[in-house]
């Protein structure tokens, strides 16, 4: 499942790589370390580079938590994945110019119009790849699993379009200045018998008020979010299957 990448990378075995062989996984972090992500200034891989040492878990967690990775190292296969990731994209950094002008050989001959055309309808939701990349992007961004994941991705979608565009986040930046609230005319209910006491008490019933409507108002949100999903009219969840 991850022979392109693989191929891409220039791994001496693409078609036969096992990432559960725990030697060879091992190997791998450590080439992958070496050639292309180095994160660790040479002197500084030596533990890493002790693929037989009892401690290697250790340095491995270690090393999965350097370069931010979003997965556990038992998750072998979305490790991996993540990894390979980071390695493609740290490669085109390294060989822009390379890159740049490339085109893929089936690009070139198609057809203008199929730029304008659904981009899920040729999706196939049971290649590896696809899986273990809306995990990846799932659990990045902490969106609840689902066993379809093309509900996962039509999530993401929502959210990335929602919370992550340039226009939302400006959005979410700007300051916000409260508006002043004048206590005597919120009724506290009961009376402590210390007027000091009962302001903080009024303090705390208002901030109290205010989380619940934020709550109620990422409730309707999450709602929202969920009838999008199942009220698109192009998604079979039954068939795995997008488009008529």
């Amino acid at each position: 499942m991850f022979r392109r990448k693989l191929s891409a990378l220039d791994y001496h075995n693409p078609a036969g790589f096992n990432c559960r062989d725990e030697t060879e996984f091992r190997n791998f972090i450590v080439w992958l370390e070496d050639q292309k992500i180095r994160h660790y200034k040479i002197e500084d891989r030596g533990n890493l580079r002790n693929i037989h040492s009892e401690d290697w878990p250790k340095s491995g967690m270690g090393y999965m938590k350097d370069v931010n990775c979003p997965f556990k190292i038992q998750e072998r296969q979305e490790t991996v994945d993540w990894l390979l990731g980071l390695a493609v994209r740290l490669e085109y950094g390294d060989n822009a110019d390379k890159y740049k002008d490339s085109t893929p050989d089936g690009a070139k001959n198609a057809d203008n119009t199929a730029k304008n055309a659904e981009p899920l309808i040729n999706l196939d939701v049971n290649n590896p790849d696809f899986k273990a990349g809306v995990m990846a992007l799932a659990n990045l961004l902490q969106i609840q699993r689902h066993d379809d994941y093309l509900v996962m991705l039509k999530a993401i979608r929502i959210l990335v379009q929602e919370r992550l565009t340039q226009d939302a986040i400006a959005k979410a930046s700007q300051s916000k200045e409260g508006l002043p609230v004048a206590l005597e005319k919120h009724i506290l209910g009961f009376d402590t018998g210390d007027a000091v006491i009962n302001e903080a008490a009024q303090i705390l019933r208002l901030l109290h008020i205010e989380e619940l409507r934020e709550l109620q108002t990422k409730i309707n949100e999450a709602i929202v979010a969920v009838q999008a999903i199942i009220a698109d009219p192009k998604t079979d969840h039954r068939l795995g299957k997008v488009g008529r």
